[in-house]
């Protein structure tokens, strides 16, 4: 009988190790998540998505300044979820589901299709401080110690030989943002000639050797020793910098833009009981406190005075803001996809 017992009961065994295994394996997974409170109150939690630069800056130092204050305040804790990658990849993944109660975009432009999508009022960004936009930074050219191929302004990339490491506008943020860059400073240095962003354009895309998914990306890969240049944000620099890790060497272009980084409260992800933390960790980012940080990190404030703190921001003669071509809806139809798109890659066969 004891024989007939056991190997009854070997087969359901079998039969129910994949469920034992599946068990094991999700609270494996969402082991990280748990952390144990001596309350009977559990920690409030923010879900947070942003573009691939931010990770650093909201995790290391604005969310803990706003844990610290919102314990003072309240007597709560509350937790920060957090994922970031390139700004379209980001804005995808909200629109495929990701429960995220904000996000940090690296351009307008992917705010709009989260509207589109139903995830939050029409342009309800424009009524947070400064209308949604949290931070800035230059675009500016990386170079190799030495500067050996003579790298002075983005004209400079257009010469025969260079190669460069460009994030890739499908996907990036930053990319947007670098091609808008190319064809700005062409157009502010030769007005007369309609057609120097183009040129400008088709020369530094002729010598693209690699596209990444995203901006950090790209710095990656540049490196790992690929290229010449890479066209970037001056935060992945500054940053370094401050630490000593910076191995490379910066060129500010005569002008350049300065990108806007967009926050959005996705409404449709925030439950009433989440409403007033949420919109209190929003208004924060707009904090002295926080824009301090952002400052240390390699951002620029949005209040100009906090810029004098960090003494590793670079002068550039003729920085321009995305109003001056006429906002996002003038720049996305025109610049990425009347110039960039629809003449300088077909041009290139790409």
């Amino acid at each position: 009988m004891l024989i007939s017992r056991s190997s009854g009961l070997l087969p359901r065994l079998r039969s129910a190790l994949p469920l034992i295994v599946f068990g094991l394996l999700a609270l494996f997974a969402v082991g990280p998540w748990i952390t144990p409170h001596s309350g009977s109150t559990a920690p409030r939690t923010i879900v947070l998505y942003g573009f691939s630069i931010l990770g650093e800056v909201m995790n290391e130092g604005v969310f803990p300044a706003f844990r610290d204050e919102w314990r003072e305040r309240t007597g709560e804790q509350v937790e920060l979820i957090s994922s970031f990658a390139g700004s379209g990849t980001v804005t995808n993944q909200l629109i495929m589901g990701v429960p995220a109660h904000i996000v940090l975009l690296a351009l307008e432009p992917d705010a709009w299709r989260l509207a589109d999508a139903g995830l939050t009022q029409h342009r309800s960004w424009r009524n947070l401080p400064y209308g949604g936009v949290v931070n800035r930074s230059p675009f500016v050219i990386f170079v190799r110690q030495g500067n050996p191929g003579g790298i002075s302004d983005f004209k400079d990339l257009t010469r025969p030989g260079i190669g460069i490491i460009h994030p890739d506008p499908m996907t990036s943020g930053g990319a947007n943002w670098a091609v808008v860059a190319e064809y700005g400073a062409a157009r502010r240095q030769d007005p007369l000639n309609p057609e120097a962003g183009y040129q400008m354009l088709l020369g530094i895309w002729k010598n693209i050797v690699a596209l990444s998914a995203s901006a950090r990306g790209a710095r990656t890969e540049f490196e790992q020793g690929f290229g010449d240049a890479l066209i970037t944000y001056e935060q992945e620099a500054v940053r370094d910098k401050a630490r000593g890790r910076f191995k490379l060497e910066v060129v500010y272009p005569r002008s350049t833009i300065l990108s806007e980084h967009t926050v959005v409260v996705v409404d449709r992800n925030i439950a009433p009981g989440e409403r007033e933390l949420v919109d209190a960790f929003a208004n924060f980012l707009w904090s002295e406190k926080a824009q301090r940080i952002f400052v240390k990190y390699g951002f620029r404030s949005v209040d100009e005075s906090l810029n004098l703190e960090n003494p590793d921001f670079g002068k550039i003669p003729d920085p321009f803001l995305i109003e001056d071509l006429g906002g996002w809806s003038v720049a996305r139809s025109e610049i990425i996809d009347g110039v960039w798109k629809n003449r300088v890659l077909k041009e290139l066969k790409r």
